[in-house]
């Protein structure tokens, strides 16, 4: 089977009209009594988990609404989203507000797998060994604890204050207030490593997308990084050392990566996944596109593509090599595998080429589909492309990046020129030459950048470095019609918490840069 049917079935039953409808459960709170009676119940209950992740808000994505994580990159300087009422160019042009569908959304639905998460933990723990062995009660678990890690990282980043829930919860004790980030930090290293500690190095065939010890090594180490723990047992340098020693592998083909072909390619550590069809209900539309023109609300930045070095290493304001009259010439070619140029065929039925139209004058071509499926579904129908939430090329960089800051340049540029192997570029000692700490963080800040363009890191990483006024600087300078990015503090680097949810939660209070 290629994908794992993410549905979480349960069966409310009726019973016989008698005097015992006075003696009812509540009809607010899911009944237990009928479920967790077999390892088929908690496998179900942990899909349900799963599912949570395709939701249109989280990696699900739009073609015209909320762009999900995928489209995070226009979130800073590297994609501009062309449907500004989406919410990210909003967002950057500090015109949102509280009251935001779109920022409700992800909260609602991160909350909503945070709960299937707790609930599948909780039940697990006390479900009888005479119904799921030890073992697989272990893995289980581990399985919860990722995607509970999960959930609450992308509350971490984004709402960075929030309620930090543990327990299934009941209406009684359904009104929490916040907790700090750093609490909410702390439980995500705990998940985190029990998840390490319970998770297997691979799954079967059958069960292909359950995270591994590997997607949790993988995920650790992004978290991390983001609070700058690279030493020590839960470091970054640790957790990536122990990552690279499962078999893990650069695919030889980058521009081919981001295809269904390519999603079980040794290099993909963990997906979110994705499967179209009317028995199925989990398709997705982030690789959705129009035949006018390609990815219509998610166009690259011109100092995006700018940042592509040509391929004798150097940047396009010094390279010899650089054509402005034909920019796909002899630039590096993860260049041409992420972005269309002006002249390139991006449709193949009917066959389209792309004029160098629409506001920023390039567009997406990573993910990006080129026509209808072979069932002659349209292309910006739903469809079945896995989302990559970890690749192997960002293990190595996230350990490049800690060799960096810890003053390693020797393993950090080891780590560079293997990423620049895979797409023929030359070493670092070839162009940059001998280089200082300094320079050193910035080769590799630049190499996540045109590895990992519109991956949905973009913001993740700019908040990190400390960048996010840069990031919006950048985008502002750019010519791109009438997008007008404005930096306003605390405003442009955290999500306000929606309101309705502090309307109806009197314990809660708004972040004190949106009050």
């Amino acid at each position: 089977m290629k994908k794992i049917l993410f549905a979480l079935c349960i069966i409310l039953t009726v019973t016989n009209c008698n005097d015992d409808f006075i003696k009812r459960s509540s009809l607010t709170q899911i009944a237990e009594n009928n479920f967790w009676q077999s390892e088929q119940d908690a496998f179900l209950a942990l899909n349900g988990v799963y599912s949570t992740l395709q939701s249109k808000s989280l990696y699900g994505g739009n073609l015209n609404g909320w762009q999900g994580f995928p489209g995070f990159d226009g979130l800073g300087d590297n994609a501009f989203n062309q449907y500004k009422w989406e919410g990210l160019g909003l967002f950057m042009e500090g015109t949102i507000d509280p009251s935001s569908g779109q920022l409700g959304a992800i909260w609602n639905d991160l909350y909503r797998g945070i709960a299937r998460a707790n609930a599948v933990i909780k039940n697990v723990q006390t479900i009888s060994e005479d119904l799921v062995s030890a073992d697989t009660k272990k893995e289980l678990l581990g399985q919860g604890y990722f995607l509970r890690a999960l959930f609450y990282f992308n509350l971490a980043v984004y709402y960075e204050d929030a309620p930090l829930i543990t327990e299934p919860q009941t209406l009684e004790n359904a009104y929490v207030p916040k907790n700090t980030y750093a609490e909410i930090t702390a439980q995500i290293v705990e998940d985190l490593k029990l998840a390490v500690d319970y998770l297997p190095t691979s799954q079967p065939d059958n069960l292909y997308g359950y995270a591994t010890k590997g997607a949790a090594l993988g995920l650790f180490a992004r978290v991390q990084l983001y609070n700058h723990q690279y030493d020590g047992d839960y470091g970054v340098l640790k957790l990536t050392e122990q990552a690279m020693g499962l078999g893990y592998s650069l695919d030889p083909n980058y521009a081919a990566l981001f295809t269904p072909e390519k999603e079980q390619s040794p290099e993909i550590v963990f997906s979110i996944r994705f499967l179209r069809g009317a028995a199925t209900n989990n398709g997705e539309t982030f690789s959705g596109t129009y035949q006018g023109t390609p990815k219509v609300d998610q166009r690259p930045m011109p100092n995006l593509v700018n940042d592509y070095y040509c391929i004798d290493g150097l940047p396009v304001t010094s390279s010899p090599l650089f054509n402005p009259a034909d920019q796909r010439q002899n630039r590096d070619p993860r260049a041409t595998a992420t972005i269309y140029f002006k002249g390139d065929q991006y449709y193949d039925d009917p066959v389209k080429v792309f004029p160098g139209n629409g506001p920023t004058s390039y567009g997406m071509r990573k993910y990006i589909r080129r026509g209808p499926d072979a069932e002659g579904n349209a292309s910006y129908g739903e469809g079945s492309q896995d989302f990559y939430l970890i690749r192997y090329a960002d293990i190595l960089l996230m350990r490049a990046e800690a060799m960096a800051e810890t003053g390693d340049l020797s393993g950090a540029t080891g780590l560079v020129n293997q990423i620049r192997d895979r797409v023929g570029m030359p070493h670092v000692e070839a162009v940059e030459g001998a280089v200082n700490q300094t320079q050193m963080i910035d080769i590799v800040r630049h190499e996540r950048r045109v590895e990992l363009a519109l991956e949905g890191l973009r913001f993740m990483d700019l908040k990190r470095w400390g960048e996010v006024e840069d990031g919006f600087n950048r985008a502002a300078a750019d010519p791109v019609g009438s997008y007008n990015p404005q930096y306003l503090g605390g405003r442009s680097e955290v999500f306000p918490i929606p309101q309705n949810e502090i309307d109806v939660n009197s314990n809660l209070v708004q972040n004190p840069v949106w009050q």
